[in-house]
């Protein structure tokens, strides 16, 4: 599916199952696209996680239900998805700045949050510097760890500093840097779930033995969009991700994702140099 209608589909499915249980699992199935890349394409575009936007729709809701209508405060809690008044209340004076009771007294501090219009913004100037490359299956190397995709955004840039003060010195015998660990940033969403994927610090496998700590990988042969990013770290690879989504995956009419693979390479170099080269690998198919 064309990634601009896509989105716009996920914001009509929302609202039209705004009192439902919205996930991501049941918008990717609605949209056909991949958890993964769904939820990466959607913060991109919009700014917001799907359920950061889905919660601010519904507490604009619920600030209307309690300006226009009569319902208790534990009422408009249950409609719109907490369990508890207590809980609700404590989102709801979070985002709009007041208690619910205050806002009912207080019209005019609502917060509006509508429904988001999607478009895409293509900027001349500058070309992708992209290649695709049809690659055999290569195994790597490394230590991962299972990440929510709301969460994900802050918790991975720690397990990087985590695992760097903590990584096992050796692997066999030899030391980690033999293996390029750290080359690689891979996220796999193979498992189809909603709300988590699975994130490795990994470098190249030669066929050493493993010790616990380490685990071997088979990426499966596929073409690959290899996108070729310069500049310090993370904003070139930020600034190139969101040209991938803004501009490429809408524009193109050749290739679309076929898998919930991403990776990201790190070559040797400073990270903070204007000339540092790192790349973005996201697997893709022809359209027919």
């Amino acid at each position: 599916m064309e990634w601009t209608k896509a989105l716009k589909e996920s914001i009509e499915y929302i609202e039209q199952n705004i009192l439902s249980d919205v996930s991501l699992e049941s918008l990717s199935k609605h949209v056909h696209i991949s958890p993964f890349y769904f939820q990466k394409a959607f913060n991109i575009m919009t700014g917001y996680t799907i359920g950061e936007y889905i919660r601010n729709r519904r507490l604009y809701l619920a600030a209307l239900d309690l300006i226009e209508k009569d319902d208790k405060v534990i009422e408009v809690a249950y409609r719109y998805g907490y369990e508890t008044p207590e809980s609700f209340s404590k989102a709801f004076s979070r985002f709009h700045g007041l208690s619910p009771m205050k806002l009912r007294k207080q019209p005019y501090k609502i917060k509006p949050f509508h429904p988001m219009d999607i478009s895409v913004s293509v900027r001349g100037g500058t070309q992708l510097d992209y290649i695709v490359e049809a690659m055999a299956s290569f195994k790597v190397i490394g230590i991962g760890k299972r990440f929510s995709y709301e969460k994900a955004f802050d918790e991975i840039p720690e397990f990087w500093r985590e695992w760097k003060v903590t990584c096992p010195a050796t692997i066999s015998g030899r030391t980690a840097s033999d293996f390029n660990i750290g080359k690689y940033g891979i996220s796999i969403d193979t498992m189809k779930k909603s709300h988590e994927f699975d994130y490795y610090i990994a470098g190249d496998f030669d066929k050493a033995q493993v010790n616990k700590d380490y685990e071997v990988l088979e990426i499966p042969a596929l073409n690959w969009a290899k996108f070729h990013c310069t500049g310090p770290l993370p904003t070139s690879l930020q600034a190139v991700n969101t040209r991938i989504f803004n501009e490429w995956l809408p524009e193109n009419k050749a290739y679309e994702i076929s898998v919930g693979y991403n990776i990201e390479v790190y070559h040797l170099g400073d990270m903070n140099d204007q000339n540092y080269k790192c790349e973005i690998w996201i697997p893709v198919k022809k359209i027919n």
